[in-house]
């Protein structure tokens, strides 16, 4: 899929036609609800740019009668978190007849619940780590694994509720009591955090995050928690595996329009110490987020980039 290809020819294809009203859902009412904010406002801005008649729509308890009442061609799916990339807001789409951009409602969720991934990566011969589903009293009480290893909701992102354990630990985590009453444990993988993202049927780039801790909410959201190098320096076999794992985990979970997975490598294993960790079906979407970086070192601008997926945009995906 060259830029030259599919990217200019879908954008360029609006000169023909009447601009689509475009409602970009944002907000939302989990806990990355501000995230989901910035995400939302920069893609509206940005499809304004590319030429689209948008509406920027915060997604409370009343978007099923506000959708009703806009009828917009296509909803962009700017929301992060619960309900909004777990195959909730992609249901109600479906129900209401409206094209939606990302995935559906089946990859949405599988890929929101980590447990189920982690089954799927494993039934398709992708590297994962060792993890099992515990209650928080069972976790509370004594190390469910031994250390180290990480203790995370099954079905948040951005690095929410996410508690590392490491080892020498004497005492299991005290865990915040807004935690869920079954969280996944799996084992603490040393070593460098890589990413992928995957637009249509293409693996962009291999992008390592360099942080000085761990690379939790804060690392990921505040000015100079963390910085990106693209691309990876990596070996050459640990480069193509890793682009050629996000594809197959993309495709594996019936993934749409764009995603992105993230690794952790443990160089003193080479290539046996690559794992993949999660796939993300609502990647941050500013221009300086991980997957825009990725199709900016590729050729493709921003507005290009959410134009292309206004213009993938459909249901029954």
């Amino acid at each position: 899929m060259a830029r030259k290809g599919l990217i200019e020819a879908m954008v360029a294809g609006m000169s023909s036609r009447t601009a689509p009203k475009v409602a970009v859902l944002l907000g939302g009412i989990s806990v990355e609800r501000e995230v989901s904010l910035s995400t939302g406002r920069e893609c509206a801005t940005a499809l304004r740019e590319a030429g689209y008649q948008v509406i920027e729509v915060d997604a409370d308890r009343d978007l099923p009668a506000r959708l009703a009442e806009l009828r917009p061609d296509v909803a962009f799916n700017a929301l992060h978190g619960r309900w909004g990339e777990d195959g909730c807001v992609q249901g109600l789409l479906e129900w209401l007849g409206i094209p939606y951009t990302h995935s559906g409602v089946l990859a949405s969720a599988l890929a929101m619940d980590k447990i189920r991934t982690k089954e799927i990566y494993r039934a398709a011969g992708l590297p994962v780590v060792d993890s099992l589903l515990a209650s928080r009293a069972a976790i509370e009480a004594a190390h469910v694994m031994a250390p180290p290893y990480v203790v995370k909701p099954c079905n948040e992102g951005s690095s929410v509720g996410v508690y590392l354990v490491m080892e020498g630990a004497n005492r299991p985590p005290r865990l915040s009591p807004d935690m869920p009453e079954q969280l996944m444990v799996e084992a603490y993988v040393p070593g460098r955090e890589l990413t992928v993202s995957v637009l249509g049927d293409r693996a962009l780039t291999v992008t390592d995050i360099v942080t000085t801790g761990w690379y939790d909410y804060d690392a990921k959201y505040k000015p100079g928690g963390s910085y990106h190098v693209l691309p990876a320096e990596v070996p050459a076999d640990v480069f193509d595996a890793c682009m050629d794992y996000a594809l197959r985990a993309h495709r594996v979970l019936g993934c749409r329009g764009l995603s992105r997975t993230d690794f952790r490598l443990d160089e003193a294993r080479g290539l046996d110490g690559l794992i993949l960790l999660e796939t993300n079906t609502q990647p941050g979407m500013t221009p300086t987020s991980l997957s825009p970086e990725q199709a900016a070192h590729c050729g493709i601008s921003f507005p290009e980039l959410c134009g292309w997926l206004v213009e993938d945009a459909s249901c029954q995906r």
